[in-house]
């Protein structure tokens, strides 16, 4: 994420580099991943992803989904990112 601060297309509030917490719903189970980088904007709080990001955690819920994981809890890494590459 080169731009650090931009304004929300939503609100007109700054957006800035921060991090999230992902949860994804698979029906049999749930995927959650805390810190998750992500530009948020401080004054509405939408959150926006890069393509990357948004890859590694696509692989990720694959994976648990994969596995039938009822609960998968984990913290996003750079070890993440790499295996979605």
């Amino acid at each position: 994420m080169a731009n650090t601060h931009t304004q929300c297309p939503l609100c007109g509030g700054s957006k800035t580099l921060s991090s999230t917490t992902f949860t994804a719903d698979l029906g049999f189970g749930v995927v959650v991943v805390r810190h998750v980088p992500a530009q948020v904007c401080d004054q509405c709080g939408e959150e926006w992803l890069d393509d990357t990001t948004s890859a590694s955690l696509e692989s990720l819920v694959n994976d648990a989904r994969a596995k039938r994981s009822m609960v998968e809890v984990t913290e996003y890494t750079t070890s993440i990112t790499q295996k979605a590459s």
